[in-house]
């Protein structure tokens, strides 16, 4: 073999896959041949992804539009020989690079974690010998011995197997382990149902069986996965997008107004040296300081508050992307599900019984007939009391049948119930369990006495068990609906006694549960002669009596149905992608309240429309997207299928947050503007490629999330509005100087001041903004759009030419009527800024309402900050160190009046611009929104089942 990969195996014949790969189905690979394909193939190992190093990582950060605006202000001040302000500014970039460093370190490890997926221990038999070896050093065409309990160490193509099921959850999405057998299949078998391979990473959970390696390390499908990794490009957020954006736009505005101003000097016959000054000034306060801190901070609490609701952040900006988010891609196995399949509904004589109660907990109850039901309370669920479970004798028989004929056991671990064995079985035991029949006891009561395994061939299992006291013995079987009708040939009726089956009557009782998504097994009971202490297929090839149907799936979290409502209801689309049937998917997604659709096999049942992945290989990228766009379910679809999907929805213009916890999950994790991994059931390789990783592996916590994102952004936005009039204004205020030929109203020390401190101490206290009410009831935010629209940009330019007026007035008139000394008049522009922007403040706490609608003292920390910022601010004035360092000087308390006037004064202005703008907008429907006091830190818009 020249390639590992040539072709794909499953089609091929189990003894040509041998002698292609110059193997033996029996003695294994020649030891002469191990040296040469391990120098030929490499080790069995996934080869690690050349990432950047520390150092490039860390000059990185710097590379923002915005940091560079603040390298430029560092060396202007330099230049200036400010060596201070240089330094507080040249700070604040190496925070902020040094923040996203340490939160962006762990970062770029999916590979590894794929590699660790791959070591463990492997048997093997080589030259005729059976040897325990290191999974590392498996090559092609060693031939594999696999046991339950193993983890497959490469991908086999399987020679023989004895009941070999294999748990592929992590890799296929398919919730039930899958029963393997050699048998050649046809070429065209999607790669989840290719049951005569076995793949790497995946676990062996039942059986017995061996197979010829055909590819290892990065040839193998989890290797592929691997690859499809690294060519997944690191996306931007949006708001990475957005602020990248608005940097630009700030940078280009800068530089056009120093330019200006510094021409319109000239022109005027002013000294280039007072321009300069005045240029360099009007850069430094036209550059929002604050702002890189600003957003790593509010975003830092927001990961905080995050974690209080189970989620833990990885990246900064996730926090804010899934406020953005448009669609939530969800895997269905884990996610969606529970991952513990459960019996939900039994047929027994004809009487059709719901089962309450999910997951392997057997805390729940086997309801009333449905017919029954009907009768008494239609409104009600009515539970079968003990009498009434006793008294339908072959409902109890067909329970009994489950629990005895059963392999798997039901223990209670420290967190809760989980199950040995295979999950199917473990759902049998629990249904038994609510109807009071206890496993331990019914096998004390009934000791097997022989068995006929699960085998493929015959699909289905029997168990021989003794009744004790001379009775006869008798044979519990249970497996496909075919297989046990064609050995029956009576059924119970209502009393345990025979009577005719009536197949054509089953057969419609299992569509029905079929057409819902359900697993239907069939069980049946056959009484042999008391001596009999072996049983053979040829005891039950016929002589059988019917006894009931179970129906199971792994269920939806209830939590989940509630999650998905409020996603749908804040206009975020909710798409399940899974590896599992087409049938059961849209089963599941029915039960959940996913968007409906069409198609022909349930649009009887109203249920979303199912297509899968040999649909989707049909589509051109173009086709795709809106296929993608349209549909809400897609079963049975391979990795690089997700990524497409993803890919496709990301080309529409939706920000896409992808939910996984498997190894197939991986590369849409990465791709999606925001991966959330789960924490409990995730694989390492999910939980590395994602931002978000959901510690209860709860869907819900998704919509709390969202919740959560749209706070952030909100309280972004306030801070953007609220420091942006402070940069505009003191940038009027030095063009209004040059303009006027006055001596400059503020210094670039002095703007540096108030920028900085009112960023910290007044800015900053938005990031503690509770999250106002309806958050959750509009639609997303459009991820095309800026972060600020018309309306509040002319907020900003109109608080700015306010800013303007009583800054330079207020200048003019200490100069001009008071006579006071230029630090007195600078020092009065100062605090004009800033008690203006800690008025201005509580304007910005909401962008619509006032602050006695949103609850006065429901941010304290704004009140705390406002009061630290007027200490801060009479020492500035007052301070004698304060006055060498800042060039000030003290103010008298009338000026001190006259100041805090003009920021009551603002603050009215603007509450009565908010009123005007949203009369405007909503016109003759426009309705001031009721006073409401919200209590501190509560959680606004937030629905009482989210507690």
């Amino acid at each position: 073999m020249d390639d590992q990969h040539p072709k794909t195996w499953h089609h091929l014949a189990a003894n040509e896959v041998v002698t292609q790969w110059e193997s033996h189905a029996e003695r294994g690979l020649a030891d002469r041949l191990i040296s040469e394909r391990r120098q030929r193939y490499g080790r069995n190992i996934l080869t690690p992804a050349r990432g950047q190093g520390p150092l490039v990582r860390f000059l990185l950060q710097f590379h923002q539009p915005l940091v560079y605006i603040l390298l430029v202000a560092t060396i202007v001040t330099l230049a200036l020989e400010e060596y201070i302000e240089a330094a507080v500014i040249f700070g604040v970039v190496l925070i902020n690079a040094v923040v996203g460093f340490v939160q962006e370190g762990k970062a770029l490890k999916a590979i590894e974690a794929l590699g660790k997926t791959l070591v463990a221990e492997a048997t093997v038999i080589r030259d005729g010998r059976k040897v325990r070896i290191d999974s590392t050093e498996i090559v092609p065409g060693d031939l594999v011995l696999l046991q339950s309990g193993d983890k497959v160490p490469a991908d086999l193509r399987l020679l023989r197997t004895r009941d070999l099921q294999i748990a592929e959850a992590a890799f296929t999405g398919e919730s039930v382990p899958v029963e393997k057998a050699s048998a050649t299949l046809p070429e065209a078998v999607p790669l989840a149902d290719r049951t005569n391979m076995a793949y790497a990473s995946t676990l062996v959970t039942f059986g017995q069986g061996s197979g010829v390696v055909v590819a290892t390390g990065d040839h193998t499908e989890v290797g592929r996965i691997s690859q499809l990794m690294a060519s997944v490009e690191e996306l931007q957020t949006p708001l990475t997008r957005r602020i990248a954006q608005f940097s630009k736009i700030l940078v280009v505005i800068i530089l056009a107004l120093a330019a200006i101003n510094f021409a319109f000097g000239l022109v005027r016959g002013q000294e280039p040296v007072y321009l300069f000054m005045a240029s360099v000034a009007l850069a430094v306060a036209a550059i929002p300081e604050g702002l890189p801190a600003a957003v790593t901070i509010i975003l830092a609490i927001g990961v905080g508050r995050m974690a209080q609701r189970r989620a833990i952040i990885r990246k900064l900006p996730a926090v804010e992307t899934l406020g953005s988010t448009t669609v939530i891609c969800s895997d269905k196995t884990g996610t969606l599900t529970q991952n513990q399949m459960t019996v939900t509904s039994i047929v027994a004589a004809s009487e059709h019984f719901p089962v309450m109660g999910v997951g392997y907990d057997p805390e729940g109850f086997i309801q009333a007939p449905v017919g029954e039901q009907a009768m008494l309370d239609p409104s009600e669920v009515v539970q079968l009391s003990v009498n009434d479970l006793h008294r339908r004798v072959t409902l109890l028989e067909c329970l009994r049948a489950g629990a005895l004929c059963n392999d798997s056991q039901l223990v209670q671990k420290e967190h809760g119930w989980d199950i040995q064995g295979d999950p199917t079985e473990g759902a049998l035991l629990v249904v038994a369990a609510k109807a009071g029949l206890k496993p331990e006891v019914l096998h004390e009561e009934n000791p097997r006495v022989d068995s006929i395994p699960f085998e493929s061939d015959h699909q289905y299992m029997a168990t021989l068990h003794d009744q004790g006291l001379d009775r006869p013995r008798v044979v519990y079987a249970k497996g496909s609906v075919e297989a046990i009708l064609q050995r029956c040939d009576s059924a119970m009726d209502a009393v345990a006694r025979p009577h005719p089956l009536i197949a054509e009557e089953i057969h419609t009782q299992v569509s029905e549960l079929a057409a819902r998504g359900l697993r239907v097994l069939a069980f049946a009971r056959k009484e042999l002669a008391a001596e009999t202490s072996k049983i053979e297929h040829e005891d039950l090839r016929s002589g059988l009596t019917f006894l009931g149907l179970q129906a199971m799936i792994d269920p939806p979290r209830p939590e989940a149905l509630e999650a998905i409502r409020m996603c749908q209801s804040a206009g975020v689309r909710v798409k399940m992608i899974t590896g599992d049937h087409a049938l059961t998917a849209s089963a599941i997604a029915g039960q959940l309240g996913l968007e409906q659709g069409t198609s022909s096999s349930t649009a009887s049942l109203d249920l979303p429309r199912a297509i899968t992945g040999q649909e989707l290989h049909q589509y051109s990228e173009e086709e795709l997207i809106d296929v993608a766009d349209e549909t809400a379910v897609f079963a049975r679809v391979a990795p690089e299928q997700k990524l497409r999907l993803v890919r496709a929805l990301q080309a529409s213009g939706h920000v896409v947050a992808m939910t996984g916890d498997g190894v197939n999950d991986a590369p849409a994790l990465k791709q999606a503007d925001i991966g959330v991994a789960m924490g409990k059931a995730g694989t390492d390789v999910a939980r590395e490629s994602s931002d978000m990783v959901l510690t209860d592996d709860n869907f819900a916590s998704i919509e709390a999330a969202v919740e959560e994102g749209r706070g952030v952004f909100d309280n972004l936005t306030k801070f953007i509005v609220w420091t942006l009039p402070t940069n505009g204004g003191e940038g009027l205020v030095i063009m209004a100087a040059v303009l006027l030929s006055t001596k400059l109203p503020i210094s670039p020390v002095q703007i540096l001041w108030v920028n900085m401190t009112t960023a910290i101490m007044l800015g900053m206290m938005l990031a503690f903004e509770p999250k106002e009410r309806g958050i959750m009831d509009r639609p997303p935010r459009d991820p095309q759009s800026s972060i600020l629209n018309k309306n509040l940009l002319k907020r900003i330019a109109f608080v700015s030419l306010l800013l303007l007026i009583g800054a330079f007035g207020l200048f003019e008139w200490m100069i001009e009527f008071r006579g006071a000394s230029l630090a007195e008049a600078q020092t009065v522009t100062a605090s004009v800024f800033v008690i203006g922007e800690l008025f201005y403040l509580f304007n910005c706490r909401s962008l619509t309402r006032s602050m006695f609608q949103i609850g006065v003292f429901s941010n304290k920390a704004a009140i705390g900050g406002a009061i630290g910022m007027l200490v801060l601010q009479v020492l500035f004035a007052h301070a004698p160190p304060m006055n060498q360092l800042f060039g000030t000087a003290p103010l008298s308390w009338g000026v001190w009046l006259l100041i805090v006037a003009f920021g009551v004064a603002l603050y009215t202005i603007v509450e009565i611009e908010k009123y005007l703008v949203g009369y405007i907008l909503q016109g003759d429907s426009f309705k001031p929104i009721p006073h409401h006091h919200e209590t501190p830190g509560s959680d606004h818009g937030r629905s009482s089942s989210q507690d």
